[in-house]
């Protein structure tokens, strides 16, 4: 008889103006396709504010809208990553695993950084992270000394904007659903990305952040998946983040700013949350 194996806990911290029972129905897909022994806890942010475009016409109502923080300045930023570490610690821990979307991945990679600035050697309170649509805030880069050119701050700007917009379009479409043409996907209309998906930035321009300069200290050093989607105007961010982590595994679901739910999406994810369980599993030995 195999044994017993044992139990890993998936934390999970949603995006900015939905909430935890909202990342709960995005994820239910792909955790699905997990074993049993994989369980996850999805905490709710401390703010409450306006809702995610979209939200109150595609889930349920929940606890609220929220946000881990609703003013992108380093205090906030700070203040955010000590409540998480302070979460972590806390009698609802220990975790295997932290999972993010969007800002929930903007959180996890702020205490990361923070934490290293603090201790290059110091050991976070879980051993893996999963990056859904993610990105690391560029005051907090500032914060840690970071050299954040015009150009980064310009992408940021651009894609901010063009993922409000096409939310906004969603929605509106949500609402009249006769504009919806057979074959075309929400995510189709590629008008104003900044980024070509088929072509990975140098590591001297990454959307305008230069890691052959940036300090050797400054890396995520848990082995990290990031899931993210060619249609997505922030899919720059996505791949800056990618770039802070040392181990790192890449997965583009071809999609926007967003879960897909499709078997091929589904399966590809739980693969990749399978591999870093297996890691976690063979360092346990």
């Amino acid at each position: 008889m195999s044994p017993t194996p044992k139990p890993i806990r998936i934390l999970g911290l949603h995006g900015m103006g939905t909430s935890a029972s909202i990342l709960r129905s995005q994820t239910a897909a792909f955790r699905a396709k997990l074993p049993p022994h994989i369980t996850f806890t999805f905490l709710d942010a401390p703010f409450f504010c306006d809702a995610a475009p979209g939200t109150d016409i595609l889930f349920a109502p929940g606890t609220g809208h929220r946000a881990w923080w609703t003013g992108a300045d380093t205090n906030a930023i700070r203040g955010a990553a000590r409540l998480f570490a302070e979460h972590l610690a806390s009698d609802e821990g220990p975790f295997d695993i932290v999972l993010g979307f969007s800002q929930g991945c903007a959180l996890i990679a702020s205490y990361l950084l923070y934490l290293a600035e603090e201790n290059e050697k110091a050991r976070p309170a879980f051993g893996a992270a999963v990056f859904v649509c993610g990105g690391v805030p560029l005051p907090a880069l500032e914060d840690l000394g970071v050299d954040v050119t015009d150009k980064a701050r310009e992408v940021n700007d651009r894609t901010s904007r063009g993922l409000k917009k096409k939310a906004g379009a969603i929605v509106g479409l949500a609402g009249n659903l006769g504009q919806i043409r057979p074959g075309v996907g929400l995510w189709d209309d590629l008008e104003g990305l900044v980024h070509d998906p088929e072509k990975m930035p140098t590591e001297e321009d990454v959307f305008g952040l230069d890691f052959t300069t940036m300090p050797e200290w400054l890396r995520i050093r848990v082995p990290a998946v990031h899931v993210y989607g060619a249609k997505d105007p922030r899919w720059p961010a996505s791949v800056q983040l990618a770039h802070f982590c040392e181990d790192r595994r890449l997965y583009d679901h071809g999609g926007g700013h967003e879960i897909p739910r499709t078997t091929e999406v589904s399966n590809r994810i739980a693969e990749l949350v399978m591999e870093l369980v297996g890691e976690l599993e063979k360092k346990a030995k």
